[in-house]
């Protein structure tokens, strides 16, 4: 599959793989940001892309920089439908309460996985099927 890719900002980076047969292609920040502790910023990554119909694509976080410095995304992931044409931009958050954390143009900010999706047609029922689980929600399955 091509994902069509328009660079938006000069010096930004087009999304890649680290590793051939990686799922995740790697975002770059197109621009220097700080992030206070405890923080959070829009960061641009200077490109739009053309999710093909019947996919999206989830913008997730970079476990390498949620492990050494607590950085996350506020809305993981974050949602990019097929008909959306804009600059991606990632919304990071700095969970560390003392340390600020400061992006440069070109770092690997977030990662972004194209997956196919089902159109499902929500229809009001009167009841649904009856299941294993039934209404068991946070928790339910134990530890």
């Amino acid at each position: 599959m091509r994902l069509p890719v328009t660079v938006l900002a000069e010096g930004a980076k087009l999304p890649a793989r680290a590793h051939e047969g990686d799922a995740g292609l790697d975002l770059h920040a197109a621009e220097a940001v700080t992030i206070l502790p405890g923080g959070r910023a829009s960061v641009g990554t200077g490109i739009a892309v053309e999710i093909p119909p019947g996919h999206a694509g989830l913008v997730l976080p970079r476990s390498g920089l949620a492990a050494r410095h607590g950085i996350s995304l506020v809305n993981s992931p974050g949602l990019i439908d097929s008909g959306y044409r804009g600059e991606v931009r990632v919304l990071l958050l700095n969970t560390d309460r003392e340390s600020e954390f400061a992006i440069e143009p070109g770092d690997r900010i977030a990662q972004l996985l194209i997956t196919p999706f089902a159109e499902a047609e929500p229809v009001e029922a009167v009841e649904l099927s009856v299941s294993a689980r039934g209404e068991g929600g946070f928790g339910s399955s134990g530890r």
